[in-house]
């Protein structure tokens, strides 16, 4: 039987940010987790689920913005954690030499980066032609459909439970929790009998809800955030396993240039950054300027017996080109917490908000979740108190 005292939460979506707060959640105990979703990891690819197009490497935007660094070095120390041998999630990341060039920072805007492992500015006669600054450091380089996987594992070996569902307002789940979209058939769960939050279809009310919903923020009814947008990514996906080291070249003009090594031997690169662009389908124009910025920059992507090689010469290596569509959010992350009344319940349920990540979800992932079940557990505290 379920402990009467554990108390049931609802983590909506099954994104980066979803997965690492209902992991958060389970680690903090005490709580019945269930994951609600359109998309889980182990689905084919879509241009709805943002986390399986990431690069991602841990290289922080923070700037100034303390709360933002905290989140930021929490997720690193993580996953630099993860990557060490002999984890079981080791094979998700790829340990490396990271370079950063930039002709449109000073070394105020990058300060934030100095406690990563190693890290050192480079001299003048190391930069590359255009840089005025350049950095490096150790990180990690995530493979996204790995990490997902590993991660959804240990959720659901958590006892956790997801219910797959296509969510059109937040207060379906506040007042009926997962009910609706249970009954007439068996809810995916791995938990023990008796632990089903609503087993054999009678409701169970749930006693919070996290809303990690990514770009479907702006859409999900009693959210309907207005600030959240999407910015377009195109990057293109190598096979070059000779290549270990990663780079990046910010220019004046906002251009993003990034070669992202993998464990596997395959090599991102990109990119760009559209705003308010929601097309899913790569352009063949944006592939070939990706191809030419990258070379240019890490001209030892071509295969080591070529010399002087050109964009013709990355081609045949090419393995995917995709695009993706990422989570931003004018004024940055919201992570905070509301009490939303349920008119059934004649009470009031703590909901926390965690999304409008943008490019950083991987980056600030767990970090970000730590601050949105510290914001739960501080509410249901008030409430109690209260």
């Amino acid at each position: 039987m379920a402990d009467t005292n554990t108390k049931f939460a609802v983590v909506i979506g099954a994104g980066i940010i979803g997965l690492t707060t209902a992991l958060r959640l389970q680690q903090k105990g005490g709580f019945h987790v269930t994951v609600l979703a359109e998309t889980f990891p182990t689905d084919p690819k879509t241009i709805r689920y943002t986390s399986h197009w990431a690069g991602a490497h841990h290289v922080s935007h923070a700037g100034d913005d303390e709360r933002w660094q905290k989140m930021d070095k929490e997720t690193f120390d993580v996953m630099w954690a993860h990557s060490a041998p002999g984890h079981p999630a080791s094979h998700c990341f790829h340990r490396h030499p990271q370079t950063g060039f930039s002709s449109a920072a000073d070394e105020t805007r990058v300060k934030w980066l100095e406690h990563m492992p190693e890290f050192r500015y480079l001299t003048p006669d190391e930069l590359v032609p255009g840089a005025t600054l350049g950095y490096t450091f150790h990180t990690v380089t995530i493979t996204p459909p790995l990490y997902l996987s590993y991660l959804f594992s240990r959720f659901l070996a958590n006892n956790g439970a997801i219910v797959r569902a296509s969510l059109h307002h937040i207060d379906q789940v506040i007042e009926e929790g997962i009910t609706p979209f249970t009954q007439a058939r068996t809810p995916v769960t791995t938990t023990p009998t008796g632990a089903n939050p609503n087993h054999g279809g009678t409701p169970r009310d749930i006693d919070a809800l996290f809303v990690c919903a990514g770009l479907n923020a702006r859409f999900l009814g009693g959210v309907e955030d207005k600030h959240v947008f999407p910015i377009r990514g195109q990057t293109v996906l190598l096979r070059a396993p000779w290549v270990r080291f990663g780079k990046s070249f910010e220019e004046r003009d906002g251009t993003y240039t990034y070669v992202m090594p993998r464990n596997n031997g395959d090599v991102l690169l990109g990119g760009t950054k559209t705003p308010n662009d929601w097309s899913p389908t790569p352009r063949e124009e944006t592939t070939t300027d990706i191809l030419t910025r990258a070379l240019a920059l890490v001209p030892e992507l071509a295969p080591p017996s070529i010399i002087n090689p050109t964009v013709d010469d990355l081609r045949p290596l090419i393995i995917d080109v995709g695009c993706g569509l990422r989570p931003a959010r004018e004024g940055g992350i919201r992570v905070e917490v509301e009490r939303v009344e349920s008119s059934r319940r004649g009470r009031k349920i703590p909901v926390v908000f965690n999304y409008g990540h943008a490019g950083y979800g991987y980056i600030s992932s767990w970090g970000s979740a730590s601050v949105a079940v510290g914001l739960l557990e501080k509410a249901l505290q008030d409430s109690f108190t209260g």
